[in-house]
């Protein structure tokens, strides 16, 4: 089922807090019974502190709080994921991208890791879009770099070479430093490809959820 399988992905959220405030909100009121046996601790005031928060913006959510409100949704239509994801959209929650396969959720990571250790940045759960865009182009420009040893390279991570010299210095540096381990460049620089798209004019929040 859709929700089990949650620990092997990655998944990309947007959030409308305009419209959380609104339709989560009272689906929260409307359906206590239903939402409270996925929170912990002393679930009637978890519910409450959620409820709170959400009226106020869902940007305020905790990831743990955030988890429970996914995994609510999800296990409503365990064999439907596209039907989840749209009640999630409705209710503020833009599920825009997921990574699957637990290889390729580490190896992201793993980059991640490596690329917040490297700029002296934290990029949380919760990240601002710029911040979060600039660590897909430094992940292009990587898995470009790791791919041109292999003989191949990408149109995209040229062409963004003149416009982000400092990130493609580092991503040189880190790929001398330590090497690439990684034998699925290809997936990883389709994600990041993707991703760039998906958010290279987006304002917002982003949120990594990696719900286990």
């Amino acid at each position: 089922m859709w929700y089990k399988a949650m620990a092997e992905e990655l998944y990309f959220i947007k959030t409308n807090p305009n419209i959380a405030k609104i339709n989560l909100y009272n689906k929260l009121c409307r359906e206590e019974e239903g939402v409270i046996v996925f929170l912990h601790d002393d679930a009637k005031v978890s519910l409450e502190i959620i409820k709170n928060k959400v009226k106020d913006s869902v940007d305020h959510l905790s990831k743990e709080e955030l988890s429970s409100i996914f995994t609510w949704f999800t296990s409503t239509f365990p064999t439907d994921s596209e039907e989840a994801k749209t009640q999630l959209f409705i209710h503020g929650i833009d599920l825009f991208y997921e990574i699957p396969k637990k290889e390729n959720v580490q190896l992201f990571q793993d980059i991640l890791s490596d690329y917040e250790n490297y700029s002296k940045q934290n990029l949380d759960f919760m990240v601002d879009a710029q911040h979060f865009n600039q660590f897909l182009v430094y992940g292009l420009f990587f898995t470009d770099i790791a791919l041109e040893k292999k003989g191949s390279c990408t149109v995209l991570s040229h062409y963004l070479k003149t416009d982000y010299p400092a990130l493609y210095a580092l991503a040189e540096d880190q790929f001398r430093t330590k090497g690439s381990e990684q034998h699925n460049h290809l997936d990883l620089q389709h994600y990041f490809g993707e991703l760039y798209d998906l958010t290279k004019y987006y304002k917002g929040t982003i949120i990594k959820l990696h719900t286990l």
